[in-house]
C-alpha cells in the first residue's frame, strides 16, 4: 500500500506539474505562431499596442505603395489596413464578462494570417454587417454563434461564420470589414494599424526605416514576431507560478519516496544482512535500493503524463495583459513538456533514495541477520 501510494502520489505531482508547463505552452505557441518572420505591425509612434495606436487611412493606404513591399499572385500588395477596437461583453454562463478584440479588416488581411479557413458557415460580405469568429470563443462569449447578433456601438453585427488560423492569437478576435466597423465607431476615416509583408529580409529592414525616417509617414514600425513576443507577460506570470507548484509538490513527493524507502529498508534487514555476507558489496546494495526509488516514481511520472493526454487541445483562455483583453488558447502537451514531466519523476526517485539506499548500506552484518 504505501509502495502504491508513492507511485500515486508522484503521479499526481507530474500531472499537475506537466498540466501547468501545458497551459504555457499553449499560450507561447498561440502568441509565436501570430508573428510572420517577414511581417511588419505599423503603428501610431508611441503605441505599444494596436487598440491604442490610430492612423489615418490616407497614410496608411500609401504604406501598401512602398518598394520592397510583397504581392500575392494577383500583383496586389500584401498591405492589410485594419481597425481594432475592445468592446467588454458577457461570458456565457453568466460568468461575468471580459473585454473582446474587434478587428475590421479587408481580404487582404487574411492572407497575412496563417492557415486562415473557414472552418463553419460562410466568409462575410463586405457592407451589411456581417462578422465570423472562431468556435472556441463562440463557446466563450454571448451573442458569438453563428447566427447571433454582436452589438457594437447600438449597431447589430451578424455572425456568419466560424474560421481557424492555425491556432494563432487571431482566433481570439471577432473579424468584420473594415468599412463597416468604422463606420458603426463613427470614425470612418481612421484605422488603428497596417499589416505588410516584405518582399524579403532585407526590403523588411528598409521599410522599417522608411516608415520612420520618411516625413510623409514617421511610423513606428515592428516586426510582428517582436510584437506579439512583447504580449508573452502572462505565461511569464503562469510560469512563475507553475515552477512554484512544481517545486512545493515535488518536495512532498520527495518525502513520500523517502518514507517508502526507509520502510523497505527497515522491513528488509535479515535480506541486506544476507547479501552482504555472501560477498554482494555496498554499492551493489546502494544501486538496488536507490533503482527500486527510480523505478517507482518513474512509473508514477509516466502514469502523470499519461493522465494528461486526453486534456491535449483542451480549449481555455486568460486575460491578455496587454492588450486588456482574453486571449483563447489549447493545451499542448509536447515531447518538451512531457520531458519536464518525466525529469521530474527522475528526479523525485534520486532524491528521495539516495538517503535510505545509503542507510541500508551501513546496516550492520551481524545485527541485520539477527532481525525477525
Amino acid at each position: 500500500m504505501t509502495t502504491l501510494m508513492t507511485v500515486v502520489g508522484t503521479g499526481m505531482v507530474v500531472w499537475a506539474t506537466v498540466l501547468s508547463f501545458g497551459l504555457v505552452d499553449g499560450l507561447e505557441h498561440a502568441l509565436r505562431i501570430t508573428g510572420q518572420d517577414l511581417d511588419l505591425l505599423v503603428m501610431r509612434p508611441g503605441s505599444e499596442t494596436e487598440t491604442s495606436s490610430g492612423l489615418s487611412q490616407d497614410v496608411a493606404r500609401r504604406i501598401g505603395t512602398l518598394d520592397g513591399v510583397a504581392q500575392d499572385e494577383n500583383g496586389q500588395p500584401m498591405a492589410s489596413v485594419e481597425y481594432v477596437t475592445i468592446l467588454t461583453k458577457p461570458r456565457r454562463g453568466d460568468a461575468g464578462t471580459t473585454n473582446l478584440i474587434v478587428r475590421g479588416l479587408e481580404q487582404m488581411g487574411r492572407a497575412l494570417r496563417p492557415e486562415f479557413q473557414i472552418t463553419e458557415g460562410r466568409d462575410l460580405k463586405p457592407g451589411i454587417n456581417e462578422a465570423i469568429t472562431s468556435r472556441r470563443m463562440a463557446e466563450r462569449f454571448q451573442n458569438l454563434a453563428i447566427g447571433e447578433k454582436l452589438e457594437i456601438n447600438k449597431v447589430d453585427f451578424t455572425i456568419v461564420g466560424y474560421f481557424e488560423s492555425a491556432g494563432s492569437a487571431a482566433e481570439s478576435e471577432v473579424w468584420t470589414d473594415l468599412r463597416d466597423l468604422t463606420l458603426a465607431r463613427r470614425v470612418p476615416s481612421d484605422v488603428s494599424s497596417v499589416c505588410v509583408r516584405a518582399a524579403s529580409p532585407e526590403d523588411r529592414e528598409a521599410l522599417m526605416t522608411t516608415l520612420k525616417d520618411d516625413k510623409q509617414f514617421q511610423l513606428k514600425a515592428i516586426p510582428e514576431t517582436a510584437y506579439y513576443e512583447s504580449q508573452m507577460s502572462a505565461s511569464v506570470a503562469f510560469k512563475f507560478i507553475g515552477f512554484l507548484i512544481a517545486a512545493f509538490l515535488t518536495v512532498g513527493a520527495m518525502f513520500a519516496a523517502a518514507n517508502t524507502m526507509y520502510a523497505a529498508v527497515a522491513s528488509r534487514k535479515r535480506e541486506i544482512g544476507t547479501l552482504r555476507a555472501i560477498g554482494f558489496s555496498r554499492r551493489s546494495i546502494l544501486t538496488s535500493f536507490l533503482l527500486e526509488s527510480l523505478v517507482l516514481c518513474m512509473m508514477g511520472g509516466l502514469l502523470g503524463c499519461l493522465a494528461t493526454v486526453p486534456l491535449n487541445g483542451l480549449s481555455t483562455g486568460t486575460a491578455n495583459w496587454a492588450s486588456f483583453s482574453e486571449i483563447t488558447f489549447e493545451f499542448r502537451f509536447g515531447p518538451k513538456v512531457l520531458m519536464w514531466g518525466v525529469l521530474m519523476a527522475l528526479a523525485m526517485g534520486l532524491v528521495g533514495g539516495i538517503f535510505p539506499a545509503i542507510r541500508a548500506v551501513r546496516t550492520d552484518i551481524i545485527t541485520a541477520l539477527r532481525e525477525n
